[in-house]
């Protein structure tokens, strides 16, 4: 009789011998959790650069600086104008014609031509700028100078088979041209141009009143 349990016993299929010591593990893992959605942030233009930035009287861009300097006289102005001008047009950043144009030693007034490199990038190999024209007019008096920038010309790709493209400030970089609709933003194929010549002019003015402060 035992012989015959036994053997019964052996033909039983192993699960159901083994059911009660068989579970499935609980895996110890932990699921990374889900990445968190990132917001894109809509980018914002400096205002510097955006409606009033750049001026225009008559139909022409042009900025104006002022500069009080008491207690100099205007001939003082003049001369230290004067060699501000011709250092200016003569550092590395210069082109052919860049100097000092005319000058009225009577009323003391200085006029300046000004060819430049304006250079919206420079890497390893990318560089992308445009040859940039404009003239600023100084007037000094007592105790105060005027300097007038204007007549902006952009000269660029002038290197490609067709010659480029000659683009005044009054088609490229005003209002009317630079800006959308909503006036919040640039448009892109404009953009470098406005903000490189908004910065040119920051550094210029910041550069001049500077100087003079110092004399």
């Amino acid at each position: 009789m035992k012989k015959y349990i036994i053997s019964i016993m052996l033909c039983l299929p192993l699960t159901v011998m083994a059911q009660n010591v068989w579970e499935r593990p609980e895996s110890k893992t932990t699921k990374p959790a889900p990445a968190a959605k990132v917001k894109k942030v809509k980018s914002v233009e400096d205002p510097k650069y955006l409606e009033g930035a750049v001026p225009e009287v008559d139909g022409k861009v042009e900025w104006t600086l002022n500069v009080d300097v008491p207690g100099k006289k205007a001939q003082e102005l003049y001369d230290a104008m004067l060699k501000y001008m011709d250092e200016l047009t003569h550092d590395e950043n210069q082109l052919e014609g860049s100097g000092v144009a005319i000058v009225n030693k009577q009323d003391h007034v200085i006029v300046t031509n000004v060819r430049e490199w304006l250079v919206f990038k420079d890497q390893f190999i990318s560089l992308d700028r445009t040859k940039f024209h404009y003239s600023l007019v100084t007037t000094c008096t007592d105790g105060h100078v005027k300097v007038l920038m204007g007549r902006m010309i952009y000269r660029y790709e002038e290197e490609r088979g067709n010659g480029g493209q000659v683009m005044k400030a009054e088609e490229l970089i005003n209002d009317k041209n630079a800006l959308t609709k909503k006036k919040d933003k640039l448009y892109k194929t404009t953009a470098k141009f406005r903000r490189k010549t908004i910065d040119r002019k920051d550094f210029l003015f910041g550069d001049i009143s500077n100087m003079l402060k110092r004399l």
